[in-house]
């Protein structure tokens, strides 16, 4: 399935993975994100921690009629102040989208999975 946009020149097709891709990269640049985690936790609320490649399995795109919703599963760091974070993560994805896709997000929703310390 993909997100049809209707531009003067015509229809452009944009993958669901390439929203998902984008949307996790930005998250995960934003400070205070060990990483993505997956929607679905592994038994004993364990929370994987996902890879580059694995962005889209951290990420939930829906379109309710003309909008589109993006839920984001997400690991912060420890120490660091949670709804903070997730405010940073839900502007600079909404900022990301419209600007390398020209999609106009109308909510960006962030489940924080876990709190991790960063070995350092």
């Amino acid at each position: 399935m993909s997100i049809e946009m209707k531009t003067q020149l015509g229809m452009v097709d944009v993958s669901r993975d390439v929203v998902a891709t984008v949307a996790g990269g930005a998250a995960v640049d934003c400070y205070g994100i060990v990483g993505m985690a997956s929607q679905k936790q592994i038994k004993d609320g364990l929370s994987e921690l996902l890879g580059k490649e694995n962005f889209r399995r951290g990420v939930v795109i829906r379109e309710v009629e003309e909008d589109i919703h993006i839920d984001m599963y997400i690991i912060v760091s420890y120490g660091t102040k949670i709804s903070e974070v997730a405010h940073n993560v839900q502007t600079k994805v909404k900022y990301q989208l419209e600007q390398m896709l020209g999609l106009d997000v109308e909510s960006v929703n962030i489940f924080v999975q876990g709190v991790r310390v960063l070995n350092t």
